[in-house]
């Protein structure tokens, strides 16, 4: 096995373990157990656990901010954008579940990234730029732009960890209902929400 390949399984194996058990819950021990090494060769590489950790991290962050960026760049329409940041998120839940398991839980004390808030909040600013062109299109107060996108990236993404614990809700359904809230609020919800209405205004 070259070094990069190495690398690149002990990657993998420290993803599954800190997924099943937490940063707290996995050793060095485990990790070098589990891809068949001494523990020195995951020094070597990471220089420790935490090393480890925030690679992992670091790549499941930037598996969902791009998938999400891509979905509010791709949409037009508020409803549209409502809908794509939904799905982006439920669509990386199911298809990266030990990635948002790592992501959810707490991070190692004394680090400031990598953890739920830091990702709420990367992926807000990333939303923040289109709410500001919205705010600006229906002559709202921009200023107020910012707090919108915490709210609503804050909704879906603890929305998603709900859902990861309740998945016999389809992850169309859950979306629709999380773009009615959205959309409608509570005076104006729909009865049977459904994603891409024909009649939904934008």
């Amino acid at each position: 096995m070259t070094g990069r390949e190495r690398r690149e399984q002990l990657v993998e194996v420290g993803r599954s373990l800190f997924a099943d058990k937490g940063f707290e819950g996995t050793t060095v021990e485990e990790i070098a157990a589990r891809a068949k090494v001494s523990k020195p060769v995951v020094y070597e590489h990471f220089g420790g656990k935490e090393g480890l950790y925030a690679v992992v991290v670091d790549r499941e962050i930037a598996r969902l901010l791009g998938a999400i960026t891509a979905a509010l760049t791709s949409s037009t329409s508020s409803h549209e954008i409502l809908e794509a940041a939904a799905l982006a998120l439920l669509d990386y839940i199911e298809g990266s579940t030990d990635g948002f398991r790592i992501l959810v839980r707490d991070s190692p004390t004394g680090q400031s990234t990598g953890s739920f808030a830091s990702l709420i909040s990367d992926v807000a600013s990333q939303v923040e730029h289109i709410m500001v062109a919205q705010f600006k299109a229906r002559r709202l107060d921009a200023k107020a732009a910012p707090m919108y996108a915490q709210m609503l990236v804050g909704m879906v993404a603890l929305t998603g960890q709900w859902w990861l614990e309740n998945n016999k809700v389809k992850k169309r359904e859950v979306a629709a209902h999380l773009v009615n809230l959205a959309w409608n609020g509570l005076t104006g919800l729909e009865r049977n929400p459904a994603l891409g209405q024909s009649g939904s205004p934008s």
